[in-house]
Order: C-alpha cells, then sequence, then structure tokens
C-alpha cells in the first residue's frame, strides 16, 4: 500500500501486491480499490502483479473540491503508472473505471500497455443526445444528484440493495453483507466528488477515444445490466474498437464483478492467457 501525490496536490491512495505482469484496476462509481478485493487476490494467487487505487474524492484519497472529471481521473491514473514504472501493463476498468481505462489509453497512449477489459463500461455514451438517441434522458441522472444531495447514507443503500446487483430481479438471493460494503465504500469517499461524478460518467462522451486505442480489449457486458443498459454500451465500444472483443452475459447484473466473481475471473484469466 502507499500514495502518491498529482502535479496538482491530491493524494492518492494505491496498493500494489506481488509481482509479475501487473494488472492494474479502475473502479466503480462511487466505490473504492476495496471493491476488486475477489479479482485482486484471484489474479495475486496467478502470478501478477496487482495494482488498484483510490481515484480521487474516493476511498482513502484526498476529498478534493474540484477536478472530478474524466481529464482528472485518466491523469492521475497516468501519474500512477509512472510513478510505479509499469511496463506491459493490464488495465481493467469497472463501469465509471472503465470510462477511466479509455481515456487514459487515449490520452496518455498504449507504451506501458498491453491489453484493457471494460467490465459494464459506460462508454461509449450514457446520457441521451441527438446523436446517441438510446442513450438515458439526463433526468436519470439529475434524479440521482437529488437523491444523493438529500440523504448521501440512504441512496447508498438503497441503490446496491436494488438495481447494482440486481438483488431486485424475483429470484435472486439478497446479500445483506454486499450490500453494507458497497455503503461503507460509498460512505468512505467525498459528496461533492460522488455528485459530480455522477456527470463525469454519464455526460462524457468516449466515442473518439476508443478509435485510437490499438490493444487487445475485452468488453464485458450483461444484457440485463439495469444501471448501464447493455444495448447502448458494451456492443457499441466493441465496435468502435480496433481489436475488441465482446462477451455478452445474460443474466448477470452491473456488480458482476462481487456477484459472479468466479465467472468473471476466469473469463478474464482466458483473455490474458489468450
Amino acid at each position: 500500500m502507499g500514495t502518491i501525490t498529482t502535479q496538482d496536490g491530491t493524494e492518492i491512495f494505491y496498493k500494489d501486491w506481488g509481482t509479475g505482469q501487473p494488472i492494474v484496476f479502475s473502479h466503480g462509481w462511487p466505490l473504492s480499490a476495496d471493491d476488486w478485493d475477489t479479482q485482486m487476490l484471484f489474479f495475486l494467487q496467478h502470478g501478477y502483479r496487482v495494482i488498484a487505487h483510490d481515484r480521487r474524492g474516493h476511498g482513502r484519497s484526498t476529498q478534493t473540491g474540484d477536478g472530478h472529471d474524466m481529464d482528472h481521473y485518466a491523469d492521475d491514473l497516468a501519474e500512477l503508472t509512472a510513478h510505479l514504472d509499469l511496463q506491459d501493463a493490464i488495465h481493467v476498468g469497472h463501469s465509471t473505471g472503465g470510462g477511466e481505462v479509455v481515456h487514459y489509453l487515449a490520452r496518455h497512449g498504449e507504451t506501458r500497455v498491453s491489453k484493457a477489459a471494460l467490465i459494464s463500461a459506460v462508454p461509449p455514451l450514457m446520457v441521451k443526445t441527438e446523436a446517441n438517441p438510446g442513450g438515458l434522458p439526463k433526468d436519470v441522472f439529475d434524479d440521482l444528484q437529488a437523491q444523493l444531495a438529500a440523504n448521501r447514507s440512504k441512496f447508498y443503500r438503497d441503490l446496491p440493495s436494488g438495481p447494482f446487483y440486481g438483488f431486485n430481479r424475483p429470484g435472486v438471493e439478497s446479500s445483506e453483507a454486499i450490500i453494507a460494503n458497497w455503503w461503507r465504500q460509498g460512505m468512505m469517499g467525498g459528496a461533492k466528488a460522488h455528485y459530480d461524478g455522477i456527470v463525469a460518467f454519464s455526460q462524457t462522451d468516449f466515442t473518439e477515444d476508443l478509435k485510437k486505442i490499438t490493444v487487445p480489449v475485452l468488453v464485458m457486458h450483461s444484457e440485463d445490466d439495469q444501471i448501464v443498459p447493455y444495448a447502448d454500451a458494451g456492443p457499441l465500444s466493441a465496435k468502435l474498437l480496433a481489436n475488441g472483443t465482446l462477451k455478452t452475459y445474460q443474466d448477470f447484473p452491473h456488480g458482476m464483478p462481487t456477484t459472479q466473481a468466479e465467472t468473471i475471473n476466469a473469463d478474464l484469466l482466458a483473455f490474458l492467457k489468450d
């Protein structure tokens, strides 16, 4: 474990375990590096060096009042990879972290990177626009901000209890431990970072970023994702990538790296060894 201080004075917390080819994990909103526990342990045991950081304003990193946008997220990631002098790295991003990975690769280049994986990721663009008619209306994201501002603790119980992990689906057994861990991670971070982050993950257009990426990218998305709807995300990203492969799941939730870790880890490992 360690921290780095970025050029604008933000302290970024990170975990760095093991040796071997590095895998860098970028977490989803509004969570932390802890959301990758299952993946970190799995890939560590398979001989990889595993690294995960808390995005600025999240987890144990500085609760800055500004800089909660994809440019800063990507730049922070670039500073971390340079600090650790990572080579031949694999970048894995979940949800908002998928956008961070895409923007990092497009903005800072691929010289340190060999492959990437996007899991339930927000690219190409979540919000509905004239150019993106399949997106979600802006009102959806405005409502998320309103709920956060009104009662963040309640909001951070309701989201994992329902659509994030698919616990609102018939026949799906809810897990209090998973819900509580989501709430814990969320409440560790800053309200301002999470409020602004909703705009960052919903309104950033990654279309041109995706077109710039040449390394092999595995796009993993479920048709039952209730947070980042499948049709306007995974398939479109895979088409825009020069070397993208789409892996579609049927009934997995948005938070499938947690609830379906055995399957996700196995599929990721197969991609890395391919």
